[in-house]
């Protein structure tokens, strides 16, 4: 597999929904180094995002560098063109050196019946009794579960490999840091079912350095994990070790981990991530995008006046066009309409109450998370106020950023990256 730029072990995916908290992240990394442990930004916004917004993937591209530069970090950072495929990957080719393939929509969808019988000739290991160290117990095969498996996920790595394929026509091998997101597909993958998936991968010649498949539980946006944390664990420790025996087994990038994506808010699943990163010596990509935006909110009304306006102004908003607004993240929300405040009773909030509602903290009673989700998809709203939200960003720009920062290293890097 070609040398070229690598994904340090270590990486966060943060998302900046409006460009003006680049800065902010960074600083929760800088803060990370302090602590000991190197932990590189991504930043990530996908066409959806720009879509919704108005925004062109060059801004990301300028605030990241610019941040770096007043900062003067000398790490690696990246910028992720998120979720992309065939339709929408030019806009992302000159400012992102990070794509995540998002094959989704060919999962499942059946594959040419050769490729799937030359899959299987080619891969006699995966048929029979399939051994992967550090799993318990082995697992039985045969040609017929194989051949389903590849049925079900082989014309989506066929399609990755097109994606990819494009990309290193268009920017040259090894000048960017390829992803092939998995996740978003009806059941979690057993071990054996990621292994020929990345047999498949290493097929079309991929050279991934990191993949985001489905884990069990629900990765709602910008709240807590909702699922059985001990099943989460027991597979993200699986997972770990299957990529390890298929970096051994197919040549695959010896830099290659997990990527969580929705990673943020996943405090209940920290301490199983550390661990088993730790255990098995690996690195780990965790997705944040959404929180940022949050946290601006949660400045803006910190700062009480026209910012707590803003806030509440942007909640109204949102509540008259909940269903607009939710119905691309249908799948990865869970509100409850009866737990939404009427956007007359937040109009008499405090900052304090606003704050309490909206902020990420489970041991506050005021906290409400169909109110943070609501919010959290909310972001178009803020984009339709143009430049009034953009200049209330940078008129309250200390206490924005101060959540920014507290949120991702508080929050995100030191339970995650640094066990605490």
């Amino acid at each position: 597999m070609s040398e070229g730029l690598k994904l340090p072990k270590y990486s966060l995916g943060v998302g900046d929904r409006f460009a003006h908290q680049a800065k902010a992240q960074l600083a929760a990394c800088v803060m990370a180094a302090d602590a000991g442990v190197e932990v590189v930004p991504v930043w990530n916004k996908s066409n959806r995002e720009h879509t919704i917004i108005g925004s062109d993937p060059g801004q990301t591209r300028i605030e990241a560098d610019k941040a770096v530069k007043a900062l003067k970090w000398t790490k690696p950072y990246f910028l992720d063109a998120d979720h992309i495929n065939l339709n929408t990957v030019d806009r992302f080719l000159a400012p992102c050196d990070f794509f995540t393939l998002d094959v989704a929509e060919m999962i499942g969808k059946p594959a040419d019946a050769k490729d799937v019988a030359a899959f299987v000739a080619r891969h006699p290991e995966l048929v029979g009794t399939v051994t992967i160290p550090q799993i318990d117990a082995p697992f039985k095969t045969d040609a017929a579960f194989v051949a389903g498996v590849a049925n079900k996920f082989l014309a989506a790595v066929q399609d990755a490999g097109r994606i990819y394929r494009y990309l290193v026509e268009k920017k040259g091998a090894g000048k960017f840091i390829p992803e092939v997101s998995m996740d978003e597909t009806d059941s979690p993958q057993t071990p054996v079912e990621l292994l020929i998936i990345l047999a498949a991968i290493a097929d079309e010649k991929i050279p991934i350095q990191t993949i985001a498949p489905k884990f069990t539980g629900r990765f709602n946006k910008g709240v807590d994990y909702v699922g059985d944390v001990a099943q989460f664990t027991k597979e993200f420790n699986e997972d770990l070790a299957t990529i390890a025996f298929a970096v051994k087994t197919y040549g695959l990038p010896a830099n290659l981990k997990l990527s969580v994506h929705s990673g943020s808010d996943k405090f209940s699943i920290y301490k199983a991530i550390h661990d088993g990163v730790k255990k098995f010596g690996a690195g780990v990509h965790m997705k944040t995008a959404g929180t940022t935006w949050l946290e601006e909110l949660i400045g803006l009304a910190e700062a009480g006046g026209p910012g707590l306006e803003i806030a509440k102004e942007v909640y109204a908003e949102a509540y008259a066009h909940s269903e607009e607004l939710c119905a691309p993240y249908a799948a990865v929300i869970d509100i409850n309409p009866s737990k939404l405040p009427k956007p007359e009773e937040v109009n008499g909030w405090t900052s304090a109450q606003y704050t309490s509602a909206l902020r990420h903290d489970q041991t506050n009673k005021a906290y409400n998370q169909s109110f943070r989700q609501l919010l959290h998809v909310g972001f178009k709203v803020a984009a339709k106020m143009g430049d009034r939200y953009l200049k209330a960003l940078e008129a309250n720009e200390e206490v924005v950023a101060r959540n920014v920062t507290t949120n991702l290293f508080e929050r995100h890097i030191r339970p995650v990256f640094l066990g605490q």
